[in-house]
């Protein structure tokens, strides 16, 4: 049986969390191997309509056992917060396990991240202020505090201690704050042990064992290959590996052992925050996608940034991961235009690039090269096989998956579980 990893091959927001939800009846385990509770996904599971923040998809699925990874890090208060709210909608969360090694994200970076923020002014990378990078920055800085420090009460101590050394000298003589208190927030992050020591496990163990056992392992990346530490568009990043590699590193699994790769995409495209975006929408399109869409953040309410499909970032995305399939989701949405442009290229200043530019000053510059395809008017949430799709429908994901480097394996034509056309199954 197979491993999979499920990414973003854009700027997040494609709809990684259905994808995922609908591996769920033939998977045994969904691992989320990074980020935290800076993203959500929606899923629709008939006329339940479910935000998860922090959570793996999987714990919607009966018999799914959902691990939230060593590359996560986690907003305790927020984990058990969404638990309640589940477990209050008839959701048994009870399959939940965390990895010893993940990191807690205490409040003190909550703080850092908001002043930080402010602090830098115009040059604002768009962080959505829940201590996210200050995390991530303390867990290679060698002072985080992770899950399984919560059970040593001395030790916890002695982390928060070391943490705040730096951290209360900028809040008080740079930013103008308050220094904190360590007992406080010891005594705070201590507050949740017993609560969070049943759920605890070895996560590299866990899922090797089960993979040895023939049963199905989903890796689930929150946000997305173009907002990758690494390969994303700098520093207009997020702060952890959300490409195909993070799932290894986030998990405590080794590469030899995924099976397939598969990378999700809108038929079009969004973006959150700060950060170039050749193909942004200023005008009554973009206001269209975004309304018909409903393309506001499902953890901040943000408004996204809209635009026209991008093969070249698809390409990228395609590379940089190794991708084996593509699911384009929203595809219903672009109905009734007239004509869908679609970008193949940039011009930066003159010059033609097929593929991404590797200086961000060229990207910044970078203009979009579309061609253009017939749009159709017909309803299409109906449909469930490719040939139910409309013609000009059909030749638009043929374009697609001809400029992409990955082929079209699943369609999204509506918000529900069901609305999906499937061309190869990806389990």
């Amino acid at each position: 049986m197979p491993a999979v990893v499920v990414l973003g091959a854009q700027w997040g927001d494609e709809g990684k969390g259905k994808a995922t939800d609908q591996l769920g009846a033939a998977t045994d385990f969904v691992v989320k191997f990074n980020g935290g509770n800076n993203a959500g996904h929606t899923v629709v599971v008939g006329n339940e309509k479910y935000a998860l923040h922090l959570l793996p998809t999987g714990i919607l699925t009966p018999g799914v056992t959902p691990i939230i990874g060593n590359g996560v890090v986690v907003d305790l208060e927020v984990l058990f917060s969404e638990i309640e709210n589940l477990t209050a909608r008839g959701v048994d969360c009870s399959r939940l396990r965390i990895s010893a090694n993940a990191h807690v994200i205490p409040s003190y970076n909550r703080t850092m991240d908001r002043v930080a923020e402010r602090f830098l002014g115009k040059r604002q990378i768009g962080t959505t202020g829940r201590g996210i990078g200050p995390t991530y920055a303390d867990k290679m800085n060698r002072v985080g505090i992770r899950i399984q420090d919560l059970f040593d009460a001395s030790i916890l101590r002695q982390k928060v201690e070391g943490a705040l050394v730096q951290k209360n000298a900028l809040l008080v003589k740079i930013y103008n704050r308050r220094e904190v208190d360590i007992d406080i927030v010891t005594a705070e992050l201590l507050s949740y042990a017993d609560r969070v020591r049943p759920m605890v496990v070895d996560c590299g163990l866990e899922l090797n064992n089960a993979l040895d056992e023939g049963r199905t392992v989903v890796f689930e990346a929150g946000q997305a290959t173009m907002l990758d530490v690494d390969h994303g568009t700098y520093p207009f990043v997020t702060s952890s590996s959300c490409t195909a590699g993070g799932a290894c590193t986030g998990s405590g699994v080794g590469p030899t052992r995924l099976d397939r790769i598969v990378g999700v995409a809108k038929a079009y495209i969004t973006r959150v925050g700060e950060g170039p975006f050749p193909t942004e929408l200023f005008d009554a399109d973009g206001e269209r996608i975004r309304a018909v869409g409903a393309e506001y953040g499902t953890t901040t309410g943000r408004p996204r940034r809209c635009g026209w499909y991008d093969a070249v970032v698809a390409r990228y995305a395609s590379r940089v991961n190794g991708l084996t399939d593509l699911v384009i989701t929203k595809l219903d949405v672009l109905t009734g235009f007239e004509r869908i442009p679609v970008c193949v290229a940039y011009d930066v200043e003159g010059v033609r690039y097929d593929e991404m530019p590797y200086d961000q000053s060229a990207f910044h510059h970078a203009r979009p090269i579309y061609e253009y395809l017939d749009g159709w008017t017909e309803d299409i949430t109906g449909a469930r096989e490719f040939t139910d799709l409309p013609d000009n429908a059909q030749k638009y994901l043929a374009y697609l998956e001809s400029i992409s480097g990955c082929r079209i394996s699943s369609i999204g034509v509506g918000p529900d579980r069901e609305q999906t056309v499937v061309r190869v199954p990806l389990l």
